[in-house]
């Protein structure tokens, strides 16, 4: 393998599939592949995760091992179970920069103790539209100042076991109508509103010593017709320039339909592998959706090809390389923290009510279904297993918003409802539900577990701001509350 091949190898961070090591990946560890990325495909618990850890890096001791685990509604490793982590916009409603710290720093230690290197967190995006459609609740609020802080002490704290935390997805995707998933998203951005408002967070994380950005699947007008993730404007002019980072740019992944299909040609994942490369990018991201090694060598390929003919220097490619590498560096040792205790009082202290209801103990409790986002992917959520321990008498019903059959008619007989929601704002099917709702029932009481949204006029409104396990939990004991005689909260 020629030395062009094996820093081609060195800059890439796929995904695979199943809970151990692919020969593959294993073959390609040992000849130079920068790394992987864990999804929750790859998760079975934290004991397993450690075991294939050490087993990739048994292979090579400077593997870079990523994973996305923002904590809360996107988690990897608890996707079976619901994260005991409430997520950022339920630490920016508890208003407590130290919860912050510690959250992040417990999320670290659990990490470190996996054997993860590079933990593809925080968010340092902002929610600034409410028809975002896949930021929402992965953000530190709208406030650019205030999530500015909750981002720089979450990096401090995760960082303090030796795992790379990596700020995401520059230059802001909070502002975007539509999912870089699947669409390339313009954003209706001046570079000196960026500046103003999108830019703080990021800054923020630098100055706080952040190891790794991501660039999000974004066009800034300004900055030309790319994303900034094969822009050179974005990351060398504006990310490296005007902000000084000098750590690792990570891509977000490339095959998302944002990059990859809108390229205009059959080979779009390997184009926008050496674009991303020649705009500055180090470490390329590609296996949530395609986990093959076919993949990989099609863009391994492209990339020395590329550099054969020219198009991408040799020199640019060995930085990459030697920035991926710099992920690679073993965690310091830690034992898992239980941060169920952690993770309950944050909940509680993000919890927001207003209005009152009195309930009976065998409260009606209508769990409103949609789909989650493809970057939550899919998990336990309603507030169905928290009630049957906190009120046994309740009766709670799946309900699909666009078939709700009988819960109107249902909630009317019974004179009283409680409804659980998540971003029911962005859900035209479920805003006419609960407006049902109120015009038939006397008592509704609504719990919001996504971004906050208007006021329907309900009884009374409980937001959790995330869906995480505890977000839940907490809403439940806030639903408790309201009926005579429920169990207490343990």
């Amino acid at each position: 393998m020629s030395e062009i091949h094996e820093l081609a190898e060195a800059v890439l961070l796929p995904g695979f599939a199943g809970t151990t090591a692919p020969d593959w990946v294993r073959d390609r560890l040992s000849a130079g592949l920068g790394g992987v990325v864990l999804f929750g495909r790859n998760v079975v618990d934290d004991e397993q995760v450690a075991a294939l850890t050490a087993r990739l890096r048994a292979d090579r001791g400077d593997v870079v091992i990523g994973i996305d685990e923002e904590g809360g509604d996107v988690t990897r490793l608890d996707a079976a179970t619901g994260a005991r982590l409430p997520g950022p916009l339920a630490l920016s409603a508890a208003e407590d920069l130290r919860l912050t710290r510690a959250a992040g720093a417990a999320l670290g230690a659990r990490l470190a103790a996996c054997g993860i290197t590079l933990d593809l967190a925080p968010c340092a995006d902002l929610t600034l539209t409410p028809d975002d459609p896949i930021i929402g609740v992965r953000a530190f609020g709208t406030e650019p100042y205030a999530a500015a802080a909750h981002v720089a002490e979450y990096v401090r704290g995760l960082q303090e076991h030796g795992v790379a935390a990596c700020a995401k997805h520059f230059p802001g995707h909070g502002a975007s109508t539509s999912d870089s998933h699947h669409e390339l998203p313009v954003l209706p951005r001046t570079v000196e509103q960026l500046r103003a408002v999108e830019f703080l967070p990021f800054r923020a994380a630098i100055a706080a010593g952040v190891r790794s950005v991501m660039t999000g699947h974004l066009v800034v007008p300004e900055w030309g017709s790319e994303a900034a993730t094969v822009n050179p404007v974005a990351i060398g002019t504006a990310l490296r320039g005007e902000l000084g980072f000098t750590g690792t740019v990570v891509t977000d992944a490339l095959e998302m339909g944002a990059l990859a299909g809108h390229l205009g040609n059959a080979d779009g994942l390997a184009d926008a592998a050496v674009r991303s490369l020649r705009a500055g990018a180090d470490a390329l991201c590609v296996g949530g959706q395609i986990a093959d090694a076919e993949a990989v060598v099609a863009i391994v390929d492209a990339i020395v090809a590329r550099v054969r003919t020219g198009d991408l220097t040799e020199e640019r490619l060995a930085e990459a390389a030697e920035r991926t590498r710099a992920l690679g560096a073993p965690p310091r040792r830690a034992t898992r923290p239980d941060d169920g205790e952690l993770g309950q009082v944050i909940a509680r202290r993000a919890l927001r009510s207003r209005g009152s209801a009195r309930l009976p103990a065998d409260p009606l409790v209508l769990d409103v279904e949609v789909a989650p986002t493809i970057a939550a992917g899919p998990g336990p959520w309603g507030l169905a297993p928290h009630l049957a321990d906190l009120l046994p008498g309740a009766t709670a019903v799946r309900v699909d918003p666009a078939e709700p059959g009988d819960a109107v008619a249902r909630a009317r007989a019974r004179g009283e409802v409680v409804v659980v929601t998540r971003d029911a704002h962005r859900h035209p099917d479920v805003v006419a539900l609960l407006d049902a709702l109120v015009a038939a029932v006397p008592v509704v009481v609504h719990v919001e577990t996504g971004v906050p949204g208007p006021d329907r006029g309900t009884a009374a409104r409980i937001d959790t701001s995330g869906a995480s396990w505890s977000g839940l939990r907490a809403a439940a004991e806030a639903v408790a509350a309201l009926t005579p005689g429920a169990r207490p909260a343990p």
